[in-house]
């Protein structure tokens, strides 16, 4: 046992009056937050939405956690950028300001890590996407969802599975003893790890196919290339958003080999429309994606074709144009064809393109990069596509936050704090300096030329 020198005083007990402890209440950004959640009766909402999977009171066992904490715990990790459930547990049981927003007091405990798990095995895909509705109805309200001109784009997921992990799917052999018995073959020393990866990068015929490696640990997971370039099991999430406002209507995590423009493309956007329609007041549910915009990888001649029989416009590029063959098409190809060019060179739909470009990757910038969902700390497409979801919401009730008081991050309103301080710094020298010359026009003394002169020059530094 570790010995100190000198005795040490045992610390007698200390008792505190409950209503001597300091209060746990929000910040101003939080409480922005509850206000904004109150007008539109989100709780209630979301109550009568996760009914069905709580059991009544009165049924024996511990209670169950509020559902509006556990997405108000969500919205902590994307506003402050934490990524995992156990760091977004630690913060809100360290921080009275968050305790505030949560509704707990100083003395109580709040949700575990394991309990977000609990909770987010225990809702629904479905349940997600009627809570994200929600938020949908709120932005409908407030004119920031028209819901004609849509966009699908997809990013990468970096998955938490390694690709030291890979096992071939007949033999099970680990690749890294696969690759150990390939360079016993050709005369490499299998005990140098230096020289089998060495012969691991450089030998001819390397590939790590899909179809005959995975990760037992995270099966889904597939490998492809990161957003730096790197070779690493991915994800690969993908948005329909509004183009007029940048709300994401549906949000979806799918498996990393799957192609953009496969034969879901219209599957997906159909999808999408009917959540439109349920969000969209009757007047305007018959102009629910008028237009959809893509990059050239989402083109596929028979989902376009199809999209326009559907009454969609598709702006989305054609990147074999210059090798197609008109004459080996039917008529109705070359029709498809031919509308999507007109639609892509159009004035309307250049504009499209670029606001593709503004909204949609800006929504995976926020979702992604600034609320640490880049590196997955899940696993299975359908954990992934719960979370990313509520990631979807809370972008959502950023935008409506922003479009009601000017504030739609934390970041945002520290910076306009600091932003305020400095606007009045600058106005208390500008009003010093105005007096300084009042008074040196009217009596000039020594000193106040002096003091003049330097409230001048001061100021301008600032």
């Amino acid at each position: 046992m570790f010995e100190r020198r000198g005795s040490r005083q045992e610390q007698q007990e200390l008792w505190i009056v409950a209503g001597e402890l300091p209060p746990a209440t929000p910040d101003g950004f939080y409480r922005r937050i509850n206000r904004t959640l109150e007008a539109m009766s989100f709780s209630k909402r979301v109550w009568a939405i996760c009914q069905p999977s709580y059991a009544e009171a009165g049924k024996g066992g511990r209670p169950g956690i509020d559902p509006v904490v556990y997405l108000k715990m969500l919205m902590v990790g994307f506003f402050e950028n934490i990524g995992s459930e156990r760091g977004i547990a630690s913060r809100c049981a360290d921080s009275l300001c968050l305790r505030g927003f949560l509704g707990y007091s100083l003395t109580e405990s709040t949700p575990d890590h394991s309990s977000l798990s609990v909770i987010r095995q225990r809702l629904s895909l479905e349940q997600m996407k009627a809570m994200h509705r929600v938020l949908l109805e709120a932005l409908q309200q407030q004119g920031l969802l028209k819901g004609r001109k849509t966009g699908i784009d997809s990013s990468i997921i970096e998955a938490n599975a390694s690709l030291r992990g890979l096992e071939h799917r007949n033999t099970k052999e680990g690749y890294w003893d696969y690759v150990k018995r390939l360079a016993a073959e050709a005369g490499v020393d299998a005990s140098d790890p230096k020289a089998v990866r060495r012969f691991d990068k450089k030998r001819p015929g390397r590939k790590s196919s899909n179809a005959e490696w995975h990760n037992p640990h995270d099966p889904e997971a597939k490998v492809g290339r990161t957003k730096d370039g790197a070779c690493d099991m991915v994800y690969k999430p993908e948005h329909i958003s509004d183009l007029e406002s940048g709300a994401i209507i549906t949000a979806e995590v799918r498996c990393g080999d799957e192609a953009d423009n496969d034969g879901t493309l219209k599957e997906r956007l159909m999808k999408a429309r009917a959540t439109l329609k349920k969000v969209l007041p009757r007047a305007q549910r018959g102009k629910a994606m008028s237009e959809v915009c893509a990059d050239e990888g989402y083109f596929a001649l028979e989902q376009i074709a199809a999209l326009q029989c559907a009454g969609v416009r598709t702006v989305i590029s054609d990147p074999h144009a210059g090798r197609r063959r008109q004459e080996r098409q039917s008529k109705g190809q070359q029709r498809a064809l031919r509308r999507a060019r007109c639609a892509v060179r159009s004035n309307s739909g250049k504009a499209l393109l670029r606001k593709r470009g503004e909204h949609l990757e800006r929504a995976f910038c926020h979702v992604l990069d600034h609320g640490s969902l880049r590196r997955a700390t899940l696993r299975g497409t359908e954990n992934l596509s719960k979370r990313l979801l509520l990631a979807a919401l809370t972008h959502n009730l950023s935008l409506l936050l922003r479009h009601q008081t000017g504030i739609g991050t934390a970041k945002q309103a520290l910076a306009a704090v600091w932003a305020s301080l400095a606007s009045l710094w600058h106005l208390a020298f500008e009003v010093l300096y105005q007096t300084s010359r009042l008074l040196a026009q009217s009596s000039p003394p020594r000193k106040t030329l002096f003091n003049l002169r330097f409230i001048n020059g001061f100021s301008t530094g600032c």
